[in-house]
Parts: structure tokens; C-alpha cells; sequence
């Protein structure tokens, strides 16, 4: 007879992880099932391209609880296990392994998948995407005074580990499709700013270039790009990722670069709830349909999720946040700002201390400090108000009076 589950959730990133948290914490009582491919418990997977990479931390030490903590709170674990199938109708779920279990509701936390490169001499050693704690480990492993190091792609994956690499003595070269990096995110100004970061500290950007395939022997030995041959004893493709919604379209949920839920992370199949990279999610705040791939918003899409099962109001009514750590610099970023908005600095670049704000309109979009702490709550304040160009930039007026 298949196990009985109120609440199963797929997924063992920090959205599922956190999910199980908030369902026992808001009072939830009914069995809960944890089902994830990684044989990990949850964890803190920002840690990857940065405590792992630069500090070499072991990955069990970002763990959300410890694997003992779920038998505790009558949660049942899958880890190391995959879901082949997602019957909405029968309200069942097939494991990797034949098994069938059935549930009252389901969390889809499935998170997104690394895109690779369909190019010659891809299955080379030492040629990787970053997503969990073995890809981390299996970088790093590679890190060395002097070890060449390419990395194709400049998102923030692909920048943190540069500059976690350049921090360890390798000689890093970033390849780009078009530059700056992160021009699709922070525009050509800020994203020129992180390039020249990086130049600084001793990386190479090849741009303008496509990436055409790697040889070597067993392992990858050099680069083949349409401006030259790169040598490298390791390469990291970081050129996005796309969310992971095969089990939703198998269960003919509806779905549009990602699976389209509510505000309370609902589907279009009432029984099932997705969550994090996954959720194209309708923001109440922005009254538009998003889907972002970071971990505050998976966090609290999972307490949303945890909410809604448990028969409370909460919705997705906020600002998009995220932030990195990169050589000297660290930044938080709030809001929704796009490439094409108008960008006004608060404060000099050169000094390393400054404010960013987008606006469109004379509206600010987002904002982002750079390597000035405590004003997230101001600029978050800031977001969707009127405020002229000239203000944003005057330094004698206090945040919080603009």
C-alpha cells in the first residue's frame, strides 16, 4: 500500500528546506514528505560561490538543520531520490525507484537547471556548471597558484567564482557573448563597473566571442572561442539556467516560463503549490507576473506556500531582493529595475562606497548599495515613489527625506 502524505514537497533546496520549517512552525500536523535528487538535507546553496569557493568552508556546515532534525519533526526524507511522474488525478507521485506515495497537497520546489554548452568536447574533465555542493567541491578541488581558468559567461554565478578563483592564485579569463557582464541585469554602466572590478584584480575578459568547443586528452586543456584558443586546466560554464518544470508540464499544469501560480503560490490544479525558480508568481505589490531565481524569494515564497496550506492570507507582495560579495565589494540589491532604465549614482564609483538607483519615468525602479550597509530598509522605502534625479544624487539629503 503507498505511503500517505499531507503535504509532500519536491525539492531540497532552501525553498523546500524552508517550506517544511514553516508548515511545522505554523501549526501544521499532518504527516510531511521531503523528496530531492540530492543526497544532501537542505542547505544554504548561496554558500557555494561564496563560503565554499573562497573560504574553502565544508558544504554541511551551510546545512539548514541537521539531518536529524527532520525525523524529529515527523518528516519523512527521500534525499538522493528523483520523481518520475506527478499524477494530479490519482493525487500520487511515482519515485525514481518505482515507488508510489500519495498526498493531499504538493510543494514543487524543483528549483532551475544549468544550461550547457551542445559544442564538441563537452564531456571533458573538468569542464562544470555550478548548482549543488558536489559542483562546488569538484571546482574547487581544481584552484591553484597559476591553474588557467575559464569561465564562460558573465552572470553572477559566473563572476563570483572568478573572482573566488582569482582569490585562490589562478589566472582567470571570463569569455563573453557581449559585454559588459551583467548588462542585461544592471545595464552598461554598472555592469562596466564590475568588469573593470574584475580587471583590476587580474581577470582577462575575451568579448564578443562564442564559445565553439574545449580539447584535451581526458580532462579539457583549452577553449576554442570564435576570437581564439583559450588554454585552461579548468572551466565553469555560467551562462544561466532554465527552471526545471518537466513534472508540471507532464501533470498539464499551466505553465509559461515556469509554472503560473497565484499570489498565495497556488497552480492551476489547487492541490499543488510551486515555489522559488520555479514560480511564475503573481506580485501583488507590482501587479505583474514574476519568476525570480534567488534565494530570499524562495525563502519567502515558501513561507507564502507553508501559509496557504495552513489556511492563512499571506501573498507575494514584495520587492525582489539579492545580493553578492565579489573581492572588496559587496552590494545589495532591491527592487525591479530592467537594463533600460535610467541609472543615477548616489556618491563616486572610484570611492568603492556608493548607491544606484534605477528609474523609469522619474519613478525609481531599484536600488542597490554598494559597500555602505544598513540602508535596505530606506532604499526598499524608495521603491515605486517620484523622486527627481537631482535629489537621488544629493548626498546632504538623508534617504529617508526623499
Amino acid at each position: 500500500m503507498a505511503q500517505e502524505f499531507g503535504t509532500v514537497i519536491i525539492g531540497t533546496g532552501i525553498g523546500g528546506g524552508t517550506a517544511v520549517e514553516a508548515l511545522r512552525d505554523g501549526g501544521y500536523t499532518a504527516s510531511i514528505a521531503l523528496i530531492g535528487a540530492d543526497p544532501a538535507a537542505p542547505y544554504y546553496r548561496p554558500d557555494l560561490s561564496k563560503k565554499v569557493m573562497l573560504e574553502g568552508s565544508d558544504p554541511e556546515d551551510s546545512a539548514l538543520r541537521g539531518e536529524d532534525w527532520y525525523p524529529a519533526h515527523d518528516v519523512t526524507t527521500f534525499f538522493g531520490t528523483g520523481v518520475t511522474e506527478l499524477d494530479p488525478k490519482g493525487q500520487s507521485i511515482t519515485l525514481d525507484d518505482g515507488e508510489t506515495i500519495s498526498y493531499g497537497q504538493v510543494i514543487l520546489a524543483t528549483g532551475s537547471t544549468p544550461r550547457t554548452l551542445d559544442v564538441p568536447g563537452a564531456d571533458l574533465g573538468n569542464i562544470h556548471t555550478l548548482r549543488d555542493a558536489g559542483d562546488a567541491v569538484a571546482i574547487r578541488s581544481q584552484f591553484g597558484q597559476g591553474n588557467k581558468v575559464v569561465i564562460i559567461g558573465g552572470g553572477w554565478i559566473g563572476l563570483e567564482v572568478a573572482a573566488a578563483a582569482r582569490n585562490a592564485g589562478c589566472a582567470v579569463t571570463v569569455v563573453l557573448r557581449s559585454s559588459p557582464p551583467l548588462k542585461s541585469v544592471l545595464g552598461t554602466e554598472i555592469g562596466q563597473h564590475f568588469e573593470d572590478l574584475h580587471r583590476a584584480n587580474g581577470v582577462e575578459f575575451v568579448t564578443d566571442a562564442d564559445t565553439t568547443g574545449f580539447s584535451g586528452t581526458k580532462a579539457v586543456e583549452s577553449v576554442t572561442t570564435s576570437a581564439g584558443d583559450l588554454p585552461a586546466d579548468l572551466v565553469v560554464v555560467g551562462i544561466g539556467a532554465d527552471p526545471t518544470i518537466d513534472l508540471a508540464v507532464s501533470a498539464g499544469l499551466d505553465t509559461d516560463d515556469g509554472v503560473i501560480v497565484d499570489a498565495h503560490m497556488r497552480s492551476s490544479d489547487p492541490n499543488i503549490l510551486a515555489i522559488g525558480d520555479i514560480a511564475a508568481a503573481q506580485n501583488t505589490l507590482l501587479n505583474q507576473r514574476l519568476r525570480v531565481e534567488h534565494w530570499d524569494n524562495a525563502v519567502r515564497q515558501a513561507e507564502v506556500a507553508a501559509t496557504t496550506i495552513t489556511g492563512g492570507d499571506k501573498e507575494y507582495d514584495w520587492q525582489p531582493y539579492f545580493y553578492t560579495d565579489q573581492y572588496d565589494l559587496g552590494m545589495e540589491y532591491v527592487g525591479h529595475g530592467t537594463s533600460d532604465d535610467d541609472v543615477v549614482i548616489r556618491g563616486e564609483k572610484a570611492s568603492g562606497e556608493f548607491i544606484v538607483f534605477w528609474t523609469r519615468g522619474g519613478t525609481v525602479t531599484a536600488a542597490m548599495n554598494v559597500n555602505i550597509w544598513d540602508v535596505g530598509d530606506e532604499l526598499r522605502a524608495l521603491i515605486g515613489k517620484s523622486v527627481s534625479a537631482a535629489r537621488l544624487q544629493d548626498e546632504s539629503i538623508e534617504l529617508t527625506e526623499l
